[in-house]
């Protein structure tokens, strides 16, 4: 059985990424205790907000190397996705450049609105374990600003203003720029798929 942790990124979804763990069996503490973290079976990095002060955030509670040296599967959702990167062109802000790329800002447009909001289909673009049982042009639930660029990572994509990453997945590090925990079914088996990872 998995022993799943979620890092307490102070973002406000993490409740309702608990429940969405509490529904698939899982008790999964919040926590920024480094020991509990690299002795977990999962990890999951949330993230709402802005890059810099997520950043910020781990420095200070001692995590950013922690999260670096993780050999076991990490799923970054969201901001948490985007921190998995090299940078974002939000505040010029650093990430754990564990993955390359930058995230760059939407340009607000009257048919493409400044935070992409809402639900949105995925493209599968390569076979991933996070994405079993997916089908091309499932829906899922987006709340972002700030998008990452296609690259060799990108498991699914998806089309707001331009085509973005939705999800990636590099050695053992993988991502969600939805939200899976607010993503239905989809989003329910896309989280058992980590967790059986």
């Amino acid at each position: 059985m998995a022993s799943p942790v979620v890092i307490a990124s102070g973002g406000a979804n993490l409740a309702s990424l608990c429940f969405a763990l509490e529904r698939l069996g899982y008790d999964a503490p919040v926590t920024e205790d480094a020991d509990t973290i690299r002795s977990a079976s999962h990890v999951i990095l949330p993230g709402v907000g802005a890059a810099r002060d997520a950043m910020v955030r781990l420095d200070r509670a001692g995590l950013t190397d922690v999260v670096r040296s993780l050999q076991q599967p990490v799923l970054g959702i969201c901001l948490g996705m985007q921190l998995l990167f090299t940078g974002s062109d939000e505040d010029a802000a650093m990430c754990l450049g564990l993955i390359p790329g930058t995230a760059r800002r939407f340009r607000d447009g009257p048919d493409a609105p400044v935070p992409h909001m809402g639900w949105n289909q995925l493209q599968i673009a390569t076979e991933s374990p996070l994405l079993a049982g997916i089908d091309d042009g499932a829906w899922a639930y987006f709340i972002h600003s700030y998008a990452l660029p296609i690259g060799r990572y990108t498991c699914a994509e998806t089309t707001y203003e331009h085509t973005f990453s939705s999800a990636v997945q590099h050695e053992n590090f993988y991502g969600t720029q939805f939200h899976p925990e607010r993503s239905a079914n989809i989003g329910r088996r896309i989280l058992a798929n980590f967790l059986n990872l």
